[in-house]
């Protein structure tokens, strides 16, 4: 116990310490940092779905969308500039605080995730990835188009000037000092989102020990057993989609506050493969792994951008990094699904069913 204990509070020293040293190096390797780190609540949202109930979702990037133009409707002059009754009623502009942003932003992620889990909930499998990859592109498609006849995404141009997070009077777009020490506003991001990493985690361990949890495991392990101990699927499998769809629609706020902009381009099917690609790799339903699996599948392509640049300069420039790049990313997945087919950190209790004893 003590053992674990010091190995905890070495980890959230580190974790602490971590963007300062970063920040040394260039605020490039920050920024890495921060995107793995909400990468991990996408894979965390996820898991809920994917590992606890097992409901293959391949449009999750899409709650990641909704999130983020809630955000950026509620923090930016585009509705007042669109709407002179919005612009009326809010002379100073639209600049929402942090507790208004966050509930709205989970509360209507949440909402699409019932109203997708509401008309698959007879699919299974197959059926139902295919379902869910619809949606995500639906969605994607109708922030590309509401420009027209009223502008309400702004359309494939995106919105510009979000207003960066901002809490007790302190804007986290804004560097700051501290005890003679410079903070960047990658940094204070970094805590920020580190922060709902943490408490992220925490929900999703109590959900899995809770009575839900185990009951959606019992509708992973086999669904129609499940039913037949009195287990209300239906119930269970649109609170998972909702439980999930919140943690991307915050993940999406958080995106659009530290970008301060956003388009469609940012939320494609490739995103929504990523996210899958990071639970399975990690270790489905199993917190550690998850977490592994985003952080490497996410900080993974921007390392390799320090390797594909001497490759392309060895081959005499016939090489395009870009894609030398996206190969290098897909052998290491290729590597880690063939060295460790149950993902990099798999649950310890995973497989223990297959498993014969010997007479």
């Amino acid at each position: 116990m003590k053992k674990q204990v010091i190995v905890f509070l070495l980890a959230a020293v580190g974790l602490l310490v971590l963007p300062l040293v970063l920040q040394g190096f260039g605020n490039a390797w920050v920024r890495i940092a921060d995107m793995a780190l909400l990468y991990v609540l996408l894979a965390l949202g996820l898991n809920i779905v994917v590992g606890y109930a097992g409901l293959l979702d391949l449009g999750y990037v899409a709650f990641f969308a909704i999130g983020a133009y809630m955000y950026a409707l509620l923090a930016s002059p585009h509705l007042t500039e669109t709407f002179p009754a919005i612009a009326a009623m809010f002379p100073n502009g639209l600049h929402s605080p942090i507790w208004v942003i966050i509930p709205a932003a989970a509360g209507l992620a949440g909402l699409f995730g019932v109203l997708l889990g509401a008309p698959t909930l007879r699919l299974r499998g197959d059926y139902l990835a295919i379902v869910t990859l619809g949606f995500g592109e639906i969605i994607r498609v109708f922030m590309n188009n509401l420009d027209q006849p009223v502008n309400i995404t702004n359309g494939p141009k995106g919105m510009g000037e979000i207003d960066s997070l901002s809490f007790f009077g302190m804007s986290f777009g804004k560097k700051i000092d501290f005890l003679g020490f410079e903070v960047a506003s990658v940094t204070l991001y970094y805590y920020l989102f580190l922060a709902q990493v943490v408490m992220s985690v925490i929900i999703s361990h109590r959900l899995q020990l809770s009575r839900v949890g185990r009951a959606w495991m019992a509708i992973r392990e086999d669904e129609i057993a499940a039913k037949a101990m009195g287990i209300n699927t239906r119930n269970l499998k649109l609170l998972a989609f909702g439980m999930g769809a919140t943690f991307g629609g915050v993940s999406g706020a958080m995106f659009a506050s530290f970008q301060g902009f956003i388009s469609p381009e940012s939320f494609s099917l490739m995103e929504s493969v990523m996210i899958v690609a990071m639970v399975v790799l990690g270790g489905i339903g199993h917190l550690p792994g998850v977490i592994l699996g985003a952080i490497a599948l996410s900080a993974l392509p921007e390392v390799l951008r320090y390797v594909a640049g001497p490759l392309q300069s060895m081959s005499g420039g016939r090489l395009d990094a870009s894609i030398l790049r996206q190969l290098l990313i897909a052998l290491a997945m290729i590597s880690v699904m063939l060295l460790r087919p149950r993902g990099l950190w798999p649950a310890p209790e995973h497989g223990k069913s297959l498993q014969t004893t010997q007479p």
